[in-house]
């Protein structure tokens, strides 16, 4: 039991931070062991795959600028087409307002031919049946005119020849005096 003490002492004198010399000798062993297998073997893998994904993002930076800039190509290429589509639209419009105003005019020009056709058709028909009432009133002043004038003078005027000549002298007098009237 003294012995038991004594190395209790013994163990209690030794300080608790410093380990005994085998036990460091034997840890320190084992670290090295440990520590060159990690720097031969696990940290060459861990720095490759480190530097693998470094590469990756990297690569998709640079993937993602490139698709960036493709992107702001294709969007000011869809705003060109754009404004020439806005604009292309704004000279159809433009366009069709002239053929409408163009149109327009047109059937206002037909309209007004169709009028003064249809007012020197109507003014044609008016001549002529002016003329026809005229023939018709000449003839009808002219038997008056002749029974008249057979009742007046006392025989009968019918030869027709000499009654036409005497309707026409009449009647071309009476226009005479119309005409020197006006």
């Amino acid at each position: 039991m003294i012995a038991n003490l004594v190395q209790i002492a013994a163990e209690e004198e030794q300080n608790p931070l410093m380990p005994p010399g085998p036990e460091l000798l034997v840890g320190t062993i084992a670290f090295a062991i440990v520590f060159f297998f990690f720097w031969k073997k696990l940290l060459p893998n861990i720095n490759k795959v480190l530097e693998e994904r470094r590469a990756a993002i990297e690569g998709g930076i640079e993937e993602a600028e490139t698709m960036k800039v493709e992107a702001q190509s294709v969007l000011e290429q869809y705003k060109a087409q754009l404004a020439e589509a806005r604009h292309e639209a704004a000279r159809l419009r433009q366009e069709a307002q002239e053929q409408g105003a163009a149109l327009i005019a047109e059937m206002r020009a037909e309209g007004q031919r169709q009028r003064e056709e249809i007012v020197a058709a109507g003014h044609a028909q008016i001549e002529a049946d002016r003329k026809a009432a005229a023939s018709a009133l000449r003839q009808d002043v002219g038997k008056l005119a002749t029974d008249l004038a057979g009742k007046l003078v006392g025989e009968s005027l019918e030869d027709h020849a000499r009654q036409s000549r005497v309707i026409d002298r009449f009647l071309d007098e009476l226009e005479e005096k119309a005409e020197a009237g006006r």
